[in-house]
């Protein structure tokens, strides 16, 4: 069995991260996980990127957490992968299984639609996840998961969501068939920093050599939850 955070954030590429890559490492390798996926905020959520950066300049700003992560991973020999979380209004989706070439080529994604974003990301043999729907916050301005169409999978279990908000997605996910994952939203070391009891993440029934064999446990269902009822 091995576990694998699929949501956090780290200090200074997501503005709200609290620690460095290596220090979210560590503390993921005490509690037990075999890896994690790095997610920080993409151009158009809460980045820590100065805005008037070239575009290749922000791409290796946000790949630096991911570099810092996994070279620590490797280290301890704890899995690292790559993704991001594309923001609009509010809404946030996680973005598995592209590389950098992907961002380095794909000038100003970041302000694509979400129909547009989703058919990019997709084509290119990306998956995309809807995180904490239902979240309501006054910068979200529409608190409903998108059509089940333009997702891959949803988010029913977020360590920072209250029990009535991860309920109404896995009713959602359940209602359309979607791949279930569940993750922390981690922000810094302290796993249970909303009050939660249970810290989120996924559970394999064998190691992940690659994101695409997380992408692969997801889409075929055939992952554990943590944290879900």
């Amino acid at each position: 069995m091995y576990k694998y955070e699929t949501h956090l954030h780290t200090h200074p590429v997501s503005a709200c991260g609290h620690n460095t890559p290596q220090e979210m490492v560590r503390a993921y390798k005490n509690q037990g996980y075999a890896g994690l996926i790095i997610t920080e905020h993409f151009f158009n959520g809460n980045t820590g990127c100065n805005p008037n950066l070239p575009w290749a300049d922000k791409v290796t700003y946000l790949l630096s957490s991911y570099k810092n992560a996994k070279n620590e991973g490797d280290r301890l020999d704890f899995d690292v992968f790559f993704g991001w979380e594309y923001a609009l209004q509010g809404s946030e989706f996680l973005t598995y299984g592209l590389t950098e070439d992907f961002l380095y080529k794909n000038v100003n994604c970041h302000l694509l639609d979400i129909e547009a974003y989703s058919a990019l990301v997709r084509a290119n043999g990306g998956y995309l996840a809807q995180a904490h729907s239902y979240r309501e916050a006054f910068w979200v301005k529409h608190p409903f998961p998108v059509a089940p169409h333009l997702i891959d999978g949803i988010e029913v279990y977020n360590a920072g969501q209250p029990a009535e908000a991860n309920r109404k997605a896995l009713d959602f996910a359940t209602l359309h068939n979607l791949p279930k994952q569940s993750g922390t939203d981690a922000h810094s070391t302290d796993l249970n920093y909303n009050g939660n009891n249970t810290a989120g993440g996924i559970i394999l029934q064998n190691r992940a050599k690659s994101i695409q064999d997380i992408i692969t446990a997801i889409k075929g269902h055939s992952i554990e939850c943590i944290g879900c009822v």
